[in-house]
């Protein structure tokens, strides 16, 4: 008997897939715990569309996302912070910080999404990282300047 898997079944398959089990373990475990319905046509036809259309608004958000990514690539984000005579820095430098001054450049960035090699403890130029998403990377510079 065909079915389409509403939720995740262990062994199985995961939910919006269409399989092919047995009369009886449809029967008896899918259909009457409410993991899956029989597959008609119809329902094979909305899983199908639903692939479809999910898979186009993935394409083009990451097609948004590198869009975004290739911008920002390059740019340079300038922190004044607090620091000693010898150039070393009251705490350090923190990626919310960071962010802060992307926003300012017009860049709506969450904290998560930028790494930081080593923690900015001293006054310099430093390398940071933007994670968009999977391969979908923008490298900036931070420069760190004593207040």
């Amino acid at each position: 008997m065909k079915v389409i898997l509403k939720k995740d079944v262990q062994g199985s398959g995961k939910k919006g897939d269409i399989i092919e089990v047995s009369d009886g373990y449809a029967k008896n475990f899918l259909l009457k715990r409410g993991l899956a319905e029989v597959a008609t046509s119809q329902g094979i036809n909305a899983v199908e569309q639903k692939k479809t259309a999910d898979a186009f608004h993935k394409a083009e958000t990451e097609k948004a996302l590198k869009e975004q990514a290739k911008k920002l690539d390059g740019a340079e984000v300038n922190l004044s912070v607090r620091a000693g005579e010898n150039g070393k820095v009251f705490g350090s430098v923190t990626t919310a910080q960071i962010a802060s001054a992307l926003s300012e450049l017009g860049y709506e960035i969450d904290k998560k999404r930028i790494t930081v090699k080593d923690n900015i403890k001293t006054v310099g130029a430093f390398d940071a990282e933007v994670r968009f998403m999977e391969g979908v990377k923008a490298k900036i510079k931070v420069n760190v300047s004593a207040q």
